[in-house]
């Protein structure tokens, strides 16, 4: 897959970054770098290769999935800066 200057600009638009016309041919670059890097770990062999965590082997910390206090909804909203019907309202942001 490569990226051309247009969907470089339209990642960018996507994104809400501005970047200059001028910058653009860079910025595909860039991306054509990632998407090469990205290409290269799809050839690693992975066979057997249990997934982990972290470095060390560790085993996550884990509680019981128990309903505690509920019926708390006016006392969660009382510090919200906007709250309708129930629910926090905050500004639209999809156009």
């Amino acid at each position: 897959m490569s990226i051309d200057q247009n969907t470089a600009a339209k990642v960018a638009k996507l994104a809400r970054i501005k970047v200059e016309e001028d910058a653009l041919p860079a910025l595909a670059s860039e991306f054509n770098t990632i998407l090469g890097f990205i290409e290269q770990l799809g050839e690693v062999d992975v066979e057997g290769v249990e997934p982990m965590v972290s470095v060390t082997p560790m085993r996550l910390k884990r509680r019981a999935d128990v309903v505690k206090e509920g019926g708390q909804q006016d006392k969660v909203l009382s510090n919200a800066p906007d709250a309708r019907e129930g629910f926090f309202a905050v500004p639209k942001v999809v156009e």
